[in-house]
Parts: structure tokens; C-alpha cells; sequence
């Protein structure tokens, strides 16, 4: 059979641990790789559309050689929106739900997964990695984090692995302030936590950029829950840049950098 293609996801179920009687799903894109790829699990924001989600960011990185599955946390539990409050606590849990099923898979690297989640979604990110119960808890490990304008406000920052965090320094949803103080310590280009616990984390604040900045469907600018979503053509460039190099640094390791030359 022919190798699937990068630019085609297909919809896969995995084991249900919910009470729903709807098993948890996502849109997976494979690799034309002939040996395991590096994989990436990507996780929606408050308003869902992991849809939308897989065609921005999915086929984007599933491009570089990544096997991609966007978690659909909400379709499973009839959830619409959680942006007002009330997200499920058992939410936590999904990033290791989708970790779990690639890890399982004969064409993914079990030891190269990586987390990227979006303000919601880049919480659970940072909630699967941080020292704590969600990550003791599984077997499988993430070996990286990306989380896009995530709520930083409760971390501590005591990651079990490298982390990226990119947000807009004018985001008024999830303030950069928050997040700064998470990574602890500042210049004008990105942060790195040089402590004796935790892994490092590395955060980049976009000038000028609100929450939101990489969706371009708001290049009309929005009031949402009463916060300002915008998008921004040169965050979103940067961010892109600042993911791939990440991953290739953490995850990619010298089998994807050689399918990236033979492309």
C-alpha cells in the first residue's frame, strides 16, 4: 500500500477510560518515514475546535516529519465550550490518554513525544510535565512541552522536561506577567531557567501580540469572554520558527534532520 500522506489526517479512537460511552478521539497525520517518527500531541483551547486546530498546526508539523494527533477532548463528553469556567478535572488526564495510544503504535517513537496545547490546552501541557500527581501517575513520559498563551498562575515551574512557552505581551487572558514570573528570570528575547530543579524552561513574549495571535481566522480583531483575541502575522512567524527549532532540538534527533534533507 502506498504511504500515507502527510497531508491527510484521519480520525482514531482510543481506549476509553471516560464513563461516556463515546470513546476520546483526535485526528492523527502519519509520517512517510519508514522507520518510528518523533510524534507531537497537540491540545485545543477553551472554545474546542480541535478541527481547526489539526489544519493549522497538525499539518503544519506533521509536514516536518512529526507524527500528529489533536486531541478532541470535547466532542466525547458533549462539552461545547469551557471558556466560562467548568472544564472537567478529569481533563488533566487526556494528553497521557493520547501519549498512551501513540506509544502504541508501530510507527511512533515512544521515547520522542512531545505536548502542545493552546491557552486551556497549553495548561494541560504544562500540567502533564510539571513535577506533580498527573505525571507520576503514567507510565509513558513526554520528552517536551509547547504551551502557546497558557495560564501560567500556579505553576511553579519545576518541569520534568525542556518546556516552551510562547504568548503576547499584551494578552489580557492569560498575562505574560504570570508566566514570566513562572520562568523566573528575563531578557528582551526569551527566558531560560538556570536552577538547580526543574528542566529548563524557555519562554518568548511576542511584542504587540494578544492572546490567540497564531489563529488567522481573527484577523479582524475580537472581544471574547470580554478579552481581546487578535491575530498577528509576525508572532505567528516567529512562534512557527521557535516551535521547529524546539522540536527538532528535543525530539527531532538526527533520523528526523536526515528526513528533513532527503525531502
Amino acid at each position: 500500500p502506498a504511504a500515507p500522506s502527510e497531508s491527510s489526517a484521519t480520525v482514531v479512537e482510543f481506549e476509553n477510560p471516560l464513563a461516556s460511552p463515546l470513546p476520546l478521539q483526535g485526528y492523527l497525520r502519519q509520517t512517510n518515514s519508514a522507520g518510528p517518527s518523533p510524534a507531537v500531541v497537540l491540545l485545543h483551547g477553551c472554545n474546542g475546535n480541535w478541527r481547526r486546530l489539526d489544519e493549522r498546526w497538525g499539518k503544519r508539523i506533521a509536514s516536518w516529519g512529526y507524527v500528529t494527533l489533536t486531541v478532541d477532548s470535547f466532542g466525547p463528553r458533549g462539552i461545547k465550550n469551557t471558556c466560562g469556567g467548568g472544564a472537567p478535572v478529569d481533563l488533566a488526564f487526556d494528553a497521557y490518554r493520547a501519549l498512551k495510544y501513540l506509544v502504541q503504535q508501530p510507527f511512533v517513537d515512544p521515547a520522542r513525544v512531545a505536548a502542545l496545547g493552546f491557552s486551556q490546552g497549553g495548561w494541560l501541557a504544562l500540567t502533564s510535565i510539571e513535577h506533580g500527581a498527573i505525571e507520576k501517575i503514567s507510565q509513558n513520559k513526554f520528552r517536551a512541552a509547547i504551551a502557546f498563551y497558557p495560564p501560567c498562575l500556579g505553576f511553579k515551574g519545576n518541569m520534568t522536561v525542556p518546556t516552551l512557552i510562547l504568548i503576547g505581551e499584551l494578552d489580557d487572558w492569560t498575562e505574560a506577567v504570570e508566566c514570566r514570573n513562572m520562568a523566573d528570570g528575563r531578557d528582551d528575547w526569551g527566558i531560560s531557567r538556570q536552577k538547580g530543579e526543574g528542566a529548563p524552561v524557555r519562554l518568548v513574549v511576542y511584542p504587540g501580540a494578544y492572546h490567540a495571535f497564531d489563529v488567522p481566522s481573527l484577523q479582524t480583531p475580537i472581544q471574547y469572554f470580554g478579552h481581546h483575541l487578535e491575530f498577528n502575522q509576525a508572532a505567528t512567524d516567529r512562534s512557527i520558527d521557535a516551535v521547529r527549532e524546539f522540536l527538532d532540538a528535543t525530539i527531532g534527533g538526527k533520523e528526523q534532520a536526515k528526513g528533513l534533507l532527503s525531502k
